[in-house]
């Protein structure tokens, strides 16, 4: 359910044939400002945490810290969600170097990115790495697969091969375009722009999706995650409406078929919504995907 104004009621309906409600899941948490970091060494302080087909890596890296991926099965991102954070990525004899404020998708085998001054870095990896899933707090959660998720699968592989891409999120608005989204082969990140002041209570965005989780990686700012499970013939079964307040930086994992919306309530805002594999409905958007000439669609 989306105001008129609200550029996702344009979307596709969900496909028919939909997994019926037969057990439901909680969210899942990464509370970052707050939590441990599981990792604390030379490069900096990271977090984990995953859903069923993704984890998120998110560091607060020292100067000239160095992360590393060796024998990648995948592709994954590299968000630097913050300008003045210059960062080199290399794979092979590739080496591309951005200022910050930028998006890397990474090829599988080898890799590596370099942080000369530090700052803030996110890694968004599928769920294919165990070495990864290991590191998350909560990978208990998914030691067996959702029901109502469908088994990962790989978008096609990119035109002219997997290489380092580089994207910059200095993107401007434009009418009829959501947010600003990118897709590679395994994941697709939606970054609006900053908000700015609490949100308009008279405009939320309650809705679902039927198989597959909502990651919403709170960059800045206070947020409230309002959720409504669908209540399953088992009454034993039901839950209780949520209403989770959540300081930044932090990840909240939303259930497949969970109701849900998001407000923000502080002066300066940012939340990245993280969907592995992409997300069909978007990538029918004519022009809403910013890299859909890099990443050819889902066979239908």
């Amino acid at each position: 359910m989306y105001d008129k104004t609200d550029l996702r009621s344009t979307l596709a309906g969900s496909p028919a044939g939909a997994a019926p409600v037969d057990r439901l899941y909680d969210a899942e948490y990464g509370l970052f400002y707050r939590d441990p970091p599981v990792e604390d060494d030379d490069r900096g302080r990271s977090w984990y945490v995953r859903g069923q087909n993704f984890v998120i890596a998110y560091s607060e890296a020292l100067p000239g810290a160095t992360f590393e991926r060796t024998g990648q099965s995948d592709e994954y991102m590299v968000l630097l969600p913050d300008e003045d954070t210059p960062a080199t990525a290399s794979a092979g004899d590739q080496n591309e170097r951005s200022g910050g404020y930028a998006l890397f998708v990474m090829p599988p085998g080898d890799s590596r990115i370099t942080l000369e001054k530090g700052g803030r870095i996110v890694r968004i990896f599928s769920a294919l790495s165990p070495d990864l899933v290991a590191k998350c707090p909560n990978a208990d959660a998914y030691a067996d697969r959702h029901a109502n998720i469908p088994p990962f699968q790989p978008w096609p592989e990119p035109a002219g091969g997997y290489r380092v891409r580089l994207y910059s999120l200095d993107v401007p608005v434009e009418p009829g375009r959501f947010g600003r989204i990118w897709r590679c082969t395994t994941v697709m990140v939606n970054i609006p722009n900053r908000q700015q002041g609490p949100r308009d209570l008279t405009k939320v965005s309650p809705h679902h999706h039927d198989d597959f989780e909502q990651c919403s990686l709170a960059l800045e700012g206070e947020w409230r995650h309002h959720m409504r499970w669908p209540w399953a013939v088992d009454m034993n079964k039901w839950h209780d409406d949520v209403h989770v307040a959540v300081d930044s930086p932090s990840v909240t994992v939303i259930p497949a078929q969970v109701i849900h919306t998001s407000t923000w309530h502080s002066d300066a805002n940012q939340l990245v919504d993280i969907f592995a594999p992409p997300r069909l409905d978007f990538s029918l958007k004519p022009g809403w995907v910013l890299n859909e000439a890099d990443y050819p669609m889902l066979a239908q």
